[in-house]
């Protein structure tokens, strides 16, 4: 297997584009763990032509930025990252993450992977306000995002149903300069 390209490095991962070559790795991914799947939300089930297509078509998309995230000790990815419903006009998106192994968590993979995505889309995309929305069980995801300098903004009442229960969502946000001010960023950094 060749070299990937590193899009964005940090200590304990890095952010690649995905390639048709990892077709594999991201279905596995998606079915690895049933505490991701419940995390994430992910309910549908995924063929590999349909993996295949997802990949071509956010190649092209410009509303959306989507990376894997890798190990950088092991190169072995270990899960997505993504920026969907990009509005350059109005310089906003949400962004989502999944990190496909339990043996992954609690480790700082996720958190400073949305570090390092957050970092390019403040800096590079010049995004000025991302949102994203996560489930009242997941704890630790709610934790690393307010450590983050994420906000709450209110709850989103039953709006997963998964295994016969109804679950809430938290909707929280980040604006460009609460970002800089906790991370000590100047303009034009």
């Amino acid at each position: 297997m060749g070299e990937h390209v590193k899009f964005l490095v940090g200590d304990l991962v890095y952010l690649r584009p995905p390639e048709q070559s990892d077709v594999d790795l991201f279905y596995n991914g998606l079915y690895r763990s049933e505490e991701t799947r419940i995390l994430t939300g992910s309910q549908k089930i995924f063929f590999k032509s349909e993996i295949h297509k997802y990949f071509d078509t956010k190649a092209g998309d410009d509303s959306s930025i989507f990376l894997l995230i890798v190990n950088k000790e092991n190169d072995e990815v270990i899960g997505d990252i993504g920026i969907n419903g990009i509005d350059r006009i109005n310089r906003n998106g949400w962004i989502r993450i999944a990190i496909n192994d339990e043996a992954d968590f609690g480790k700082g993979y996720g958190t400073e992977a949305m570090q390092l995505l957050l970092d390019y889309a403040f800096g590079v995309v010049q995004l000025h306000r991302i949102e994203l929305h996560v489930y009242t069980f997941n704890e630790r995801a709610i934790k690393s995002y307010e450590k983050l300098g994420f906000k709450r903004e209110g709850v989103l009442r039953e709006v997963l149903f998964y295994n016969h229960e109804y679950h809430d969502a938290i909707s929280m946000s980040i604006l460009e300069q609460e970002y800089r001010a906790l991370h000590g960023i100047v303009n034009g950094d």
